[in-house]
């Protein structure tokens, strides 16, 4: 929080040439959700997943129930698929600075995340493969690999200005490539 108000709200105070403080873009909050088809067979994949994500974000999760019935995967409306955790102020700078300096160079053949990913209105959603890529993951204990989706909300009001506010906190963008 401190390296925002000193560092990165001056510079894109500067670059979009904001006429007030409050103007300047903020993450808002840091979404971890982990979907877990196979649990409508195996509920001790949906436990452990909790367990994991429990670990991963330092808070419990909230279950995430199946909204409509899907015959072809044997799913209920209502049946346990998955979970998520809602990441705000303090939490959320040290998640971020994790993912940043720890988990993200961790990824195999890491070359940056894409920029292609925001929403139009200035949130940005990344996919992880593997949530063992974080250090607080015992690899031996793990059964099963699961993925992950990481949503950073921002007050931002474009894509470019969530770019330049995510890239200022060290999110690792590709470089764009100049033909």
């Amino acid at each position: 929080m401190e390296k925002f108000r000193k560092e990165i709200s001056p510079k894109l105070i500067e670059k979009f040439s904001y006429k007030n403080v409050m103007q300047v873009p903020k993450l808002e909050k840091i979404v971890l959700n982990m979907g877990v088809g196979e649990a409508a067979q195996d509920s001790k994949l949906l436990d452990e997943a909790f367990k994991e994500l429990e670990t991963i974000a330092g808070q419990k999760p909230t279950v995430r129930l199946a909204k409509t019935s899907i015959s072809n995967f044997k799913l209920r409306e209502g049946m346990k698929i998955g979970a998520k955790v809602t990441l705000r102020k303090d939490t959320m700078y040290e998640f971020l600075d994790r993912l940043v300096n720890v988990a993200l160079p961790r990824v195999r053949d890491f070359r940056g995340i894409s920029d292609k990913s925001f929403d139009g209105r200035g949130n940005y959603t990344l996919g992880i493969k593997e949530h063992i890529i974080f250090p607080e993951i015992n690899v031996d204990k793990v059964t099963k690999v699961k993925g992950m989706d990481i949503t950073f909300v921002t007050t931002a009001k474009t894509d470019q200005e969530a770019y330049e506010l995510l890239s200022a906190f060290g999110v690792p963008f590709r470089k764009k490539e100049i033909n």
